[in-house]
């Protein structure tokens, strides 16, 4: 989560992968993204802004809330679609709100009050980073004791399945 970004349109993406993850990685860690996101139909672009995703989280908690992990997916789908392939902030409430009508849900009344769902992503948050030593995404658990972080080859995946036979 980048709760420490600015609301709204935030910073240039590729300038703050770079100070993230330091300029090396992203340069050997993109193309490998570009290339498994192509092998499933995603057009990985990574130009546009990142804003502070606070809300966005929020959002996705409320869409489980609403209609379980059916309408948590559908957002979360919209939520990467807009960020990952569209160049769009999700900082930006009118993002999110494009984000939730697309799945089949209203995000209005969430959005105008950043109390709804704080303690609860909060929270979760604390949860994860304590147990599981989460600090990104993507971020998988496997049958609550195996994890891989970041975005993993296909072949990672399998050997944890395997693994966990």
């Amino acid at each position: 989560m980048n709760s420490d970004l600015p609301q709204g349109k935030g910073v240039d993406k590729m300038g703050y992968y770079n100070s993230r993850f330091g300029p090396q990685k992203v340069k050997s860690m993109l193309p490998q993204m570009i290339q498994t996101g192509a092998s499933e139909g995603i057009q990985f672009s990574y130009g546009g802004s990142i804003g502070n995703t606070f809300d966005s989280h929020r959002l996705i908690w409320k869409a489980r809330e609403e209609g379980g992990s059916e309408l948590q997916d559908k957002v979360v789908d919209s939520i990467f679609k807009a960020y990952f392939e569209n160049e769009k902030s999700l900082g930006e409430h009118s993002v999110l709100e494009e984000c939730a009508k697309d799945a089949g849900m209203d995000a209005t009344a969430l959005l105008a009050d950043p109390s709804i769902g704080k303690q609860e992503v909060s929270k979760e948050m604390k949860e994860f980073r304590t147990k599981y030593r989460c600090n990104g995404v993507p971020f998988f658990i496997f049958d609550g004791k195996y994890t891989l972080s970041g975005a993993q080859p296909p072949e990672e995946l399998l050997a944890v399945f395997e693994e966990m036979i």
